[in-house]
């Protein structure tokens, strides 16, 4: 089954590092949050991978083709597709590099790439500035086991800021810790049916707003519960915090 990485985001919210190339290209210490997402996958036995292009996208592209040349082997070259087998701490995986444009919607991307590779298959998804030790194997497991179209996995994220309860304008709680909140957030990590894609209408499409109400409106839409790391990469702070946890050689991401 095929992974696909929605690589089109700006990240303009990090630093001056997040301003000069794609998002996914972030470092983790000595990789791109990209390498360590695509790691996990290769780990769990997934390693053919579909990452769908936007902003930046030769910084990408030039990673691959440039900064590890001696680890890649071109498969495949014509327009807006690049398909190559690469070589990371000695495991070996298939990936496609897709332009899906600049402003496509994330439904769009997904779409765009299927298409361009003449699919007709389910797949996996995720985003290309979230980590996390999901068991994929368990995440596919559940969604056949539930006959989903769609399955997303559930985090309960840990809180930002701090709490309030309110008795009219008196606080009655104040909780600033970082604790994880009580509510569930889409965490990325899906397991997409074929027949879910066709749902995905245009390039304007965003997979989070009409394919996702759709089926659940259908009663086909599932949560894999996850209760162990999740973080995704969306300020500098989050940068950071990975970069310590990095240093520190604490990796929670690892499965």
């Amino acid at each position: 089954m095929k992974t696909f990485i929605l690589c089109g985001g700006f990240g303009t919210r990090i630093d001056h590092e997040g301003k000069l190339k794609a998002k996914p290209m972030v470092r983790i210490g000595h990789k791109p949050i990209l390498m360590h997402i695509v790691e996990n996958y290769i780990k769990q036995g997934y390693n053919d991978f579909v990452f769908c292009l936007g902003h930046k996208s030769n910084t990408i592209i030039n990673y691959f083709l440039k900064e590890n040349k001696k680890n890649i082997t071109i498969l495949e070259k014509k327009k807006n597709l690049i398909k190559f087998s690469f070589i990371l701490n000695k495991n070996k995986f298939t990936g496609n590099l897709i332009y899906t444009g600049l402003n496509t919607g994330t439904g769009g991307r997904i779409k765009k790439a299927y298409k361009k590779l003449k699919l007709d298959e389910d797949i996996m998804l995720t985003y290309g500035d979230g980590l996390s030790n999901v068991s994929i194997k368990k995440l596919i497991k559940f969604h056949y086991k539930n006959r989903s179209e769609v399955t997303m996995t559930a985090v309960r994220p840990k809180q930002r800021y701090g709490v309030l309860k309110l008795n009219k304008n008196k606080v009655k709680f104040f909780d600033n810790s970082n604790k994880k909140t009580d509510v569930y957030i889409n965490g990325g990590f899906f397991v997409i049916s074929k027949n879910a894609i066709k749902k995905i209408k245009d390039s304007n499409t965003y997979w989070e707003i009409e394919p996702l109400k759709y089926f659940l409106r259908q009663k086909k839409l599932y949560a894999f519960k996850h209760e162990g790391f999740w973080k995704s990469l969306d300020t500098l702070k989050d940068k950071n915090d990975f970069n310590q946890m990095f240093q520190k050689n604490k990796k929670p991401w690892i499965v």
